[in-house]
């Protein structure tokens, strides 16, 4: 009898239920938590989707993140590795490049200073449902909700006026859609580094008590470096949280029993915050690195120079880890998921997104404890799109 070959697939994108990863990331998971994955240019690599594999190696410096090196899982407007690496963007860089950005950024996200934040992402919440009631039902929770939010809160932070927001969240939305031409990716990023150039040339003559202007007093950075950081730090800051607040409203709004819980107990929320990060998973495709040696993971030899795309989404739901995990369960103890990543490349601001999550989901719904959608689930666009995973809009009534 001869062995089966084993199939080489291909990254789907393609849901069957709105909250749910592809049934395929599934099926995938089921068959062998690493396997061969064929990507759009050709090139042959590893779909990682168990949650001890994906783990591993987001932890281990023999995978590089550096762009030259990687292949894009998905068709898309160019190659990664075609664009030149831009100065301070350091999600892209491997040791001791990487390091050395991460350690003038640390001091700034520290648990304590997020902590010390915390009155002021009330009042900024606060002041977006008096907005909401004020204009009253229906309304946008994405345009008049979510989004604000974490953009007025990393606004203040930068030292960026809330007032130029419609711009780079404007350059930013087309960073992220993935459907966007390599020519309007170049101009939004030209766009984008112009005026934050402008604003750290600001900051130089002007400093203000925010970290841009820390970083900038620092004299470690250039200008070109201060740029990247800041366009990082501004497009992590408001897309992510954003994302998570409006498709976590949209997934409690489908689950009245977990929204109870949430709304009426405090001591629910905070387990209810990570267990929304992992059921939704909303960075949905990749990450990817590409490995610098040969590396056994689980029973599979990744070679030196062979992509591998992990997917954060399955390896969420692996039952494994998580029993049951394809259920939203805010009581589930959901901490060690991967959603803020693992290792040296773990999100810098996850401390920021946790407490954002905390305060405004619980005021949201006390705020207005008959909060509902004002259209069938059905008819709420999706973000499948974007490389962040949410909704376009959440019409909503109360």
């Amino acid at each position: 009898m001869t062995e089966a070959t084993p199939r080489v697939v291909t990254f789907p994108l393609a849901r069957e239920r709105a909250f749910d990863p592809p049934d395929e990331l599934t099926r995938c998971r089921a068959e062998a938590p690493v396997q061969r994955m064929l990507y759009p240019d050709g090139h042959e690599g590893w779909l990682v989707t168990g949650y001890a594999e994906a783990r591993a190696i987001l932890a281990d410096s023999r995978f590089s993140t550096r762009p030259e090196l990687l292949h894009s899982p998905i068709a898309q407007r160019g190659e990664l590795n075609e664009e030149p690496l831009t100065p301070g963007f350091f999600v892209r860089m491997d040791a001791p490049e990487h390091t050395r950005y991460r350690r003038l950024l640390t001091g700034q996200f520290t648990v304590r200073r997020m902590k010390e934040l915390e009155p002021r992402i009330h009042e900024i919440t606060e002041s977006r449902l008096d907005a909401m009631e004020r204009e009253g039902a229906p309304a946008d929770l994405v345009e008049s909700f979510a989004l604000p939010i974490p953009s007025l809160v990393i606004c203040e932070m930068l030292g960026v006026p809330y007032e130029d927001r419609e711009k780079f969240q404007r350059d930013s939305a087309v960073l992220v859609n993935l459907d966007s031409s390599m020519e309007d990716v170049r101009a939004a990023v030209q766009d984008l580094f112009a005026y934050l150039h402008g604003l750290v040339e600001l900051k130089a003559k002007e400093p203000d008590d925010d970290l841009l202007s820390g970083l900038v007093a620092g004299g470690e950075l250039t200008t070109e470096e201060l740029g990247g950081v800041a366009l990082l730090l501004l497009i992590a800051g408001h897309e992510t949280t954003a994302n998570m607040l409006g498709l976590g409203t949209f997934a409690l709004l489908t689950n009245p029993g977990q929204l109870a819980l949430v709304r009426d107990d405090p001591a629910a929320v905070d387990n209810a915050v990570e267990e929304l990060l992992r059921y939704l998973s909303i960075v949905h495709i990749g990450p990817t690195r590409t490995a610098l040696a040969d590396v056994m993971v689980g029973d599979a030899l990744i070679r030196a120079g062979e992509a591998v795309t992990l997917s954060l989404a399955a390896a969420n739901r692996d039952p494994g880890r998580f029993e049951g995990g394809d259920t939203l369960d805010v009581t589930r103890p959901a901490h060690g998921h991967l959603s803020f990543g693992h290792g040296i490349h773990q999100c810098l601001g996850q401390q920021l997104a946790r407490i954002e999550m905390r305060i405004a989901y619980p005021a949201l719904l006390r705020r207005f404890p008959n909060l509902r959608l004002a259209v069938p689930a059905r008819e709420v666009p999706l973000r499948s799109n974007m490389a962040i995973y949410g909704v376009h809009r959440l019409p909503v009534l109360w």
